[in-house]
């Protein structure tokens, strides 16, 4: 029974702490409804957040996710880098590469171009 009071003392705490934020908010939270919402500092939204964007942001978001994962891949390959040796960097320069050509086709393209 040992550990097992750890981990219920554990939980006790827990639930004291997640009872008293709640009665925490509800004895200091201000009485009535807001008139302002929490979004763009109160002030009330242009237009729907369900609102159509532009194609050309679709193109940014694809390039922004391709650099995403590059990072997502390059974390983990900067801690073993060193025990690995050559090959990870061969590796690694080649991934950059593979990338690198998607984005000078982006590029040709015109995905990159605004005007």
């Amino acid at each position: 029974m040992g550990p097992w009071a750890a981990v219920l003392g554990l939980l006790g705490v827990l639930a004291g702490g997640i009872i008293g934020v709640y009665a925490a908010s509800l004895l200091l939270a201000p009485r009535g409804s807001l008139e302002a919402g929490p979004f763009l500092s109160g002030a009330r939204p242009r237009e729907h957040a369900l609102s159509r964007f532009h194609v050309r942001w679709y193109a940014v978001t694809l390039l922004f996710l391709a650099f995403d994962m590059e990072m997502v891949f390059m974390y983990p390959w900067a801690v073993v880098v060193a025990e690995v040796g050559a090959g990870a960097l061969v590796e690694m320069f080649a991934f950059l590469g593979l990338l690198m050509v998607g984005v000078l086709y982006a590029w040709r393209e015109g995905a990159l171009r605004w005007a």
